[in-house]
Formats: C-alpha cells, sequence, structure tokens
C-alpha cells in the first residue's frame, strides 16, 4: 500500500550546532570535545576547523592554522546548507581567523552564539597569539551572547588579577562592556572548597553565582571547551540563557565526576562526555 506525499508526516528536524574551533589530536578538547557535547545533549554538530594542533594529555607539540579564507569557505559551506540553531566559538588563534569569522557570523546573522576565548591550553601551551586578543574584544565579544572565560583569560582580556567572589563579578562587568549578551566567568582557578561561577547578564545588571563541588581528579583538559559546548546545545535546543547556562554547568560537573576514575594518557585526561550512557 503505498501513501500520497500528502498524507506523509513532514520530516523531524535535528537541533544544529556549529563548532568553529581548533582540532585537537588526543580527543579531549577542541571540536572532538565539542561534538560529543553537542551529541550527549541530543543536538547534531558540525564544524569548521581553525587549526590542526598536535596535542595529547601531556601537552601541544605543534599548531598547524588553516588559512583564513578555508576557515570562511566552511563556515560559509555548513550555513548556507543546514544552518544552525546555535554557534560555538573556540580557538581562533590569529587576528586574521577573527576577522573572517566574525565577517562571517554577520554575514548569515548568525545567533546564540557562544565565544569561549581559548588562549592556554590545560598544559600551559599557548593557543591564541598575543597580538589576537585585541581582535577578540573588537570583532567577537560584540557578536556574543555569552563568553565563558575562565580566570587566567578574564585576566588577559580585563588587564589585571582576579582573587575573589567579588573581583570575578567586578570582572564580569567590566567584560560585559564589549557589547556581550552575557559573561560567564569561571571560577576552577580559584582555590576554595568548591568551585563557583559568575554569570553576569548585561542589560539586567544582574548576577547569578553557580556554584558546584570541586571534584578531585586530574582528568580535565577539556572541561572549558565541553562546558561552552553544552551552553550552546542548551541554546539551540529553546533554552533561556540563564537555563542553558544552569543547564551546562550541571552537565559539565557531571562529566568531570563521571572521568575522573577513569585513566588515559600520561597527563590531564578528558570528561566523560557520554556518562549518561555508558554503564
Amino acid at each position: 500500500m503505498t501513501h500520497s506525499p500528502s498524507a506523509q508526516k513532514p520530516p523531524r528536524t535535528y537541533c544544529r550546532v556549529l563548532t568553529i574551533a581548533g582540532s585537537d589530536s588526543g580527543g579531549g578538547a577542541g571540536i572532538q570535545a565539542d561534538l560529543k557535547t553537542f551529541a550527549a545533549l541530543g543536538c547534531y554538530g558540525a564544524s569548521a576547523i581553525t587549526a590542526l594542533t598536535a596535542q595529547n594529555t601531556v601537552g601541544v607539540s605543534g599548531i598547524h592554522p588553516v588559512p583564513p579564507d578555508f576557515a570562511a569557505a566552511q563556515i560559509s559551506a555548513v550555513l548556507e546548507d543546514i544552518g544552525a540553531d546555535a554557534i560555538k566559538i573556540g580557538m581562533l588563534y590569529s587576528p586574521e581567523l577573527i576577522r573572517v569569522v566574525a565577517e562571517e557570523l554577520r554575514r548569515f546573522n548568525a545567533r546564540n552564539i557562544v565565544l569561549d576565548p581559548v588562549m592556554v591550553a590545560q598544559s600551559g601551551d599557548r593557543l591564541l597569539r598575543d597580538d589576537a586578543v585585541g581582535a577578540i574584544k573588537e570583532h567577537l565579544m560584540p557578536l556574543a551572547d555569552v563568553i565563558t572565560p575562565n580566570l587566567p583569560e578574564a585576566e588577559v582580556l580585563i588587564g589585571r588579577s582576579i582573587r575573589s567572589i567579588q573581583e570575578m563579578r567586578d570582572a564580569a562587568r567590566d567584560l560585559g562592556r564589549f557589547g556581550s549578551r552575557s559573561i560567564l566567568v569561571k571560577g576552577g582557578h580559584l582555590e576554595q572548597e568548591d568551585s563557583s561561577d559568575v554569570f553576569y547578564i548585561c542589560r539586567e545588571d544582574r548576577y547569578v553565582t553557580l556554584a558546584a563541588e570541586r571534584v578531585a581528579s586530574r582528568n580535565t583538559h577539556g572541561t572549558g571547551c565541553t562546558l561552552s559546548s553544552a551552553i550552546a546545545a542548551c541554546l539551540a535546543k529553546g533554552a533561556g540563557l540563564e537555563e542553558a547556562v544552569r543547564r551546562a554547568k550541571d552537565y559539565i560537573s557531571q562529566a568531570i565526576r563521571a572521568g575522573a576514575d577513569y585513566a588515559i594518557g600520561r597527563g590531564r585526561g578528558p570528561v566523560h562526555h557520554f556518562f549518561k550512557y555508558w554503564e
């Protein structure tokens, strides 16, 4: 028995997220962590690779930036066909790449943009040229719905040290002046019992402190990539900014806790992105 086209159900659609970031050959951070996070949270992930890294749990031994015009071609190829309900931006490496990414996002009127200003790997290796910091402020932060700096990254962006929750709040407000809708300053580097982040909604001039248990684990490689990707996935699925950040914070906390007992490599291993599905 055949069915007429009019009787067929319309096809289902995915919640689509594009990651624009570097590749981690070790699989724990970068686009690899982003795509795992999107999948774990029920989204379809696409990618535009900005740099290749020779990287493992111990460190980064090489970086090969993608030519800016080819990065633009990847973004265009995805957005003109598949589209994106949210976009996560990670490692960009150079001012030239930053400008090209910003141009493409404006051209396609991209929405739900999550900017993770990646500067240094967990191993301490630099992932952003010094001359690119100004380009992030000028070209990308005004486009972002959320930016997610950790304390060292926030310190570079505002030019001073951050040593307390109050200083995190002050930093978030100052970062908001560059045009982003909201700021999530991550407090994992603070020396305190819990792991508290400060979320600042710029238009409302409102702060939300997000506390979580600090998990003793060496497997924290890719936590920043994973958190920002989780925010993007939640935005793609229709959550508001604050709800997306809360859900993402819960996800990364569980992923860190679930990955703490595993051993992979000789250095800092990854979090467990698929803890919900593995026994």
